[in-house]
This record gives C-alpha cells, sequence and structure tokens, in this order.
C-alpha cells in the first residue's frame, strides 16, 4: 500500500472499534490528508459535519488525550504530500483502501484455514444436527441468511433465526425440542447484547455453539464451543464482511463432506428447478 498522508491516516484509525459517527470524522480526515493537520477542531467538526465534542471523543477514542495531541501526532505521520512530479509513489483513495484492506482480511483468513482442522470439525458438527438452526442478528443477519439458503439445499431442516426479541428463545426451545445439538452463530460488531445473551440460552438448553465471528476476542467467545475468527473491513462508514463470508461458504462445504446425501440432494434440486424453467440461464 502507498506511503500518501491518507494511507497513513488510514493505518492510524485501523484497529480502533470506532462509532459511525467517529468513522465520518476518520473518512473526512481521510478525504483532506493534506489539510487536517493544520485544522482546529472546531473546523474538522465542521468538515465532517458533527459536533465539537464529537471531535474531542473521536481523539480520545485513538488513544490521544485530546485532539491538540492528536494535531500534534497528525502534523508528524500525515505531512503534506510533495507537488505533483516530485516522484512520490502510488496512491490510493479510501475506496481503493477498504477494497485492499479486505483483500488482507482474506489473506489472514488463508493462512487461519492452514489447518482445516476448526473448519473440519466445525463441518461435522453442523451436519449431525436435525434440525440446524443458524443465528444471526442485525449486521450479521444477511451471514447467517446466506448460509441458511444454501444450506437448506443439502441438510434436511435448516432454522433460520435473524430476528430478536422474546421470540428468539422461544424458537431456540423448539429446535431442541426437535433435536437439535449443534448452532450456528455469525456474530458481526457492532455485537447485539441479546445475540450473546441466546448463546449462553443456547448452551444452557444443551446445545453445541458454533461461532463466525469477527475476533477471537469478540463478546460471543465465552459462549462458544468453536469459534473461527474471520475479520471484518473498517475502512468504510459500515463494516464490510467479505472474509465472513467467505468463511461461512467454506463452512458449507465442509458441511457438505459431512453430509452423505448432499450431492444427491443437489442433483434433486436442480431436476426440479429445471423442470419448473427456475433460472433464465
Amino acid at each position: 500500500m502507498s506511503d500518501s498522508p491518507a494511507a497513513r491516516l488510514q493505518a492510524l484509525f485501523e484497529g480502533h472499534r470506532l462509532t459511525p459517527t467517529q468513522r465520518r470524522i476518520a473518512h473526512s480526515m481521510v478525504r483532506r490528508a493534506a489539510d487536517v493537520p493544520f485544522l482546529s477542531s472546531v473546523e474538522l467538526a465542521e468538515l465532517a459535519g458533527v459536533s465539537q465534542p464529537s471531535v474531542t471523543r473521536f481523539a480520545v477514542a485513538l488513544g490521544f488525550d485530546g485532539y491538540p495531541a492528536l494535531r500534534k501526532h497528525l502534523r508528524e505521520v500525515a505531512p503534506a504530500e510533495p507537488a505533483a512530479g516530485a516522484g512520490a509513489g502510488t496512491t490510493y483513495n479510501e475506496y481503493q483502501q477498504a477494497v485492499l484492506g479486505e483483500i488482507e482480511n482474506l489473506r489472514h483468513l488463508a493462512e487461519l484455514l492452514a489447518d482445516p482442522e476448526p473448519v473440519e470439525r466445525a463441518g461435522r458438527l453442523l451436519a449431525s444436527s436435525r434440525p440446524l438452526p443458524v443465528l444471526g442478528l442485525r449486521a450479521a443477519s444477511s451471514q447467517a441468511r446466506g448460509f441458511a439458503y444454501f444450506a437448506a439445499k443439502v441438510h434436511p431442516d435448516v432454522r433460520l433465526l435473524d430476528e430478536g426479541g422474546t421470540m428468539l428463545t422461544d424458537r431456540i426451545d423448539a429446535a431442541v425440542r426437535a433435536g437439535a445439538t449443534v448452532l450456528l452463530c455469525f456474530a458481526l460488531p457492532r455485537h447485539p447484547r441479546e445475540v450473546v445473551d441466546a448463546l449462553a440460552y443456547a448452551r444452557d438448553a444443551g446445545l453445541t455453539v458454533v461461532t463466525v465471528a469477527d475476533s477471537a476476542f469478540a463478546p460471543v467467545a465465552k459462549h462458544s464451543d468453536l469459534l473461527i475468527p474471520a475479520a471484518v473491513g473498517t475502512g468504510l462508514a459500515f463494516d464490510t464482511a467479505c472474509a465472513p463470508m467467505l468463511l461461512g461458504r467454506v463452512l458449507l462445504e465442509a458441511m457438505c463432506d459431512g453430509l452423505p446425501d448432499a450431492q444427491a440432494r443437489l442433483e434433486r434440486f436442480d431436476a426440479a428447478a429445471a423442470a419448473r424453467g427456475l433460472f433464465v440461464e
């Protein structure tokens, strides 16, 4: 990645869990990387469209005593770029940096999968549960829904749990009564409290919890029997989840390996889809 002021600013923000307001400030700083070391907190607040206290809280969230300390640091790590033609290297805008950050997350996932045992173990567990409840709320609901959609083509009974509230524990109870032994959870930031509570409840009910989370230290870790991490991207206003999505597909593959009739089920689905003209291609 480039050593531009924008890239150095992006590196400063990485690894910090920022609120949406704080991310807006960070993005405004990246866009004006050459100017921001010389802006007052009031000027930065106006640039980002937030309040001045929000800028102060942002500086504290990054580990500084206040905005003056952050600005002093910025003057050291993100000086103005050299003029055009001065031999500067390739630079990346914030959108490219977000993509490059996700590529790095995928590299980390590939390194993690060099030891396939955790995924293979998870696949066997998921294949063995009848039914298989799949939990994902809020930011993780799309990951859970995508997994459940494909899993239903090969697994005889997949139950999607993508809505919280008082019915969630009822649905966990129903799955247990029907014979479930395992619950798969997708847990992504910001982590809803009800997901943590639901996992604790599921384990008390006798379920083995397999979790895909953004970190091995996520709040759901203590309520998971097997947690496989896949980092989310934090370079945009809202998290990107390419690595968790791919890990979900890897778990599907491992689950298929544990279902002896998975291929036959897929062939039956394809035959039925062709007969119904379900797809245009």
